[in-house]
């Protein structure tokens, strides 16, 4: 646990949430600021700020909370879709230094925006820049 994050004073019980899922490594509750009806929060019980500091069994308990629960909460307010995403660090958006994900059910007409409304401008690359970002990306899996 962090002493100064809020989400792990959440999982203490020293700041109040409405929770609406609970195991012993993950914890589900209503955004405090929603940006629809139901947004949900997922998040693992132990502190990690990214994505890559969660362990394989955590990350697979997070994920598996995630796949139950986002159709149970699309079902509990009538939503048509849902958009789930995590912001992996500040410059994606995070504003909580622990990871979560976000359970966004989305409606008809709401307004929203895909995912892919996040990434901005879609840079231009060309083919051989393409094969080389795959190539770092698969070397740096590998390493």
């Amino acid at each position: 646990m962090s002493a100064d994050c809020i989400f792990c004073s959440i999982v203490d019980g020293d700041i109040p949430a409405r929770t609406v899922h609970e195991t012993d490594d993950v914890l589900a509750f209503l955004d405090a600021n929603p940006l629809a009806p139901g947004h949900t929060l997922v998040i693992p019980k132990a502190h990690a700020q990214h994505v890559g500091d969660l362990d394989d069994d955590l990350a697979s308990d997070l994920f598996a909370a995630v796949t139950e629960l986002t159709p149970r909460v699309q079902a509990a307010v009538d939503a048509e879709g849902a958009n789930v995403g995590i912001n992996d660090g500040e410059a994606a958006g995070q504003e909580v230094p622990h990871v979560h994900v976000h359970v966004i059910p989305r409606f008809e007409g709401d307004g929203g925006a895909p995912l892919h409304a996040v990434g901005g401008k879609r840079p231009d690359l060309s083919e051989e820049e393409l094969d080389a970002i795959a190539d770092d990306v698969a070397a740096a899996i590998d390493e």
